[in-house]
């Protein structure tokens, strides 16, 4: 397989921002996730109301917006008259662009066709679908509440409800897959042809039941080797079949008409992006995040505590850092490294008023050697073996700042 970085045109950021909202309750807490949730439920109406209250309490009068994105847990437990709600609020409150993009994730066997269509009476646009896998023992593995048949009956229902903007999350690195087993899975999720597909590499986050259970031996994580094998095959395998990778994770079906020219990029999660392009984006409910450069501030990370806060008039910040301009250019770098489009060294330059192959020269061409990084007067991006080292790359390079 060749170590080739796809074409792709720059981006510049666009500086419209974002809303996320995060929806802390699940039916029953995944093993391997570190994000904040909760299983009680009996607390949503009131949780509901506490996230339109802080929309109330925000003045953001400067931003446009052409995002929301509900996220979890499991955003698909709230009732649709709540996200209803939610989404009426924030019309109230900011200035959101018409035919913004309006995502929910949900999880399979908490949702049913009538929902879905409920869904787009309301107004979400991009439906996001926590699949995770299409084979039973995995599933089982992971802790998901939904079997590999309740995952193909909702992909099949959102398509039914009339979505057109659909992705679908797949994990790889799972103890015990083989290559046929992985590919059974993404075989299985284009069926659906979905217009986006997130293929995550599970990871062993501090503090989570599966890291505990990896470090007691209960099993035997997937070799470097085997991981490196699958994230490989993920690649050739959509590449065949129309997809086209922009970031590590994640991947956009690209019109046949468009394939071979710039893709069209409709298909890309337009939110997701302003994380990795460092534009603003506001979030509200428990340890929600907000980043607004050089500041970033995050909520409270538990629920009754973020519910007590806005009952007593207070915001719910948990705490704020003023990011340096070396904390800044570090992002720039993990950032834009992420992307296939790489780092627009020009962009780099000019906002931070400095040479990037000046910072960085040396520790470019070692990484140029090793074959994980190709590096233009315009452009910085990882090769298809330099992603696999993400983190291990960005320590090089932001050693040379030091």
């Amino acid at each position: 397989m060749k170590d080739k970085m796809p074409v792709h045109r720059h981006h510049e950021a666009t500086g419209v921002a974002g809303i996320y909202v995060h929806v802390p309750f699940c039916i029953r807490k995944c093993p391997y996730c570190d994000f904040y949730s909760i299983t009680d439920r009996a607390i949503t109406p009131v949780y509901v109301e506490a996230v339109r209250h802080e929309m109330t309490m925000t003045a953001l009068p400067a931003f446009l917006f052409d995002t929301i994105y509900f996220g979890g847990g499991t955003p698909s437990l709230l009732n649709v008259s709540s996200i209803e709600a939610i989404i009426g609020t924030a019309h109230q409150q900011f200035h959101i662009i018409p035919q913004s993009e309006i995502t929910l994730e949900v999880n399979p066997g908490t949702v049913s066709k009538r929902q879905f269509e409920a869904y787009q009476s309301i107004g979400i646009n991009r439906i996001s679908i926590g699949v995770q896998s299409f084979i039973d023992n995995h599933l089982k593995f992971l802790g998901r509440v939904h079997s590999s048949s309740d995952a193909r009956l909702a992909v099949a229902q959102a398509r039914e409800a009339g979505f057109d903007n659909m992705g679908i999350d797949l994990i790889y690195g799972i103890p015990g897959q083989t290559q046929s087993s992985w590919l059974s899975d993404l075989k299985q999720a284009v069926v659906f042809e979905p217009e986006h597909l997130s293929c995550y590499m599970l990871t062993y986050e501090s503090g989570t039941p599966m890291n505990a259970d990896r470090q007691s031996g209960v099993f035997k994580p997937l070799s470097d080797e085997k991981v490196k094998d699958l994230f490989e095959t993920t690649l050739e395998f959509l590449n065949g079949k129309g997809y086209v990778q922009y970031e590590v994770s994640n991947f956009e079906k690209v019109n046949p008409d468009t394939q071979g020219s710039a893709p069209n990029e409709r298909y890309r999660s337009k939110h997701n992006q302003k994380y990795w392009f460092c534009d603003p984006y506001f979030g509200f409910g428990p340890s929600a995040h907000s980043y607004m450069e050089p500041v970033r501030y995050w909520n409270v990370g538990n629920v009754y505590e973020y519910i007590d806060l806005i009952k007593a008039g207070k915001r719910p910040v948990r705490e704020k850092e003023n990011l340096t301009t070396e904390q800044l250019m570090i992002e720039a770098v993990y950032l834009g490294l992420r992307t296939t489009d790489g780092i627009n060294i020009k962009r780099f330059d000019r906002k931070f008023h400095a040479c990037f192959h000046h910072l960085f020269g040396k520790a470019l061409s070692d990484l140029h050697d090793k074959g994980l990084l190709t590096a233009s007067q315009d452009r910085c991006g990882l090769t298809q073996k330099g992603m696999l080292f993400l983190d291990a790359v960005t320590n090089m390079l932001v050693d040379c700042l030091n």
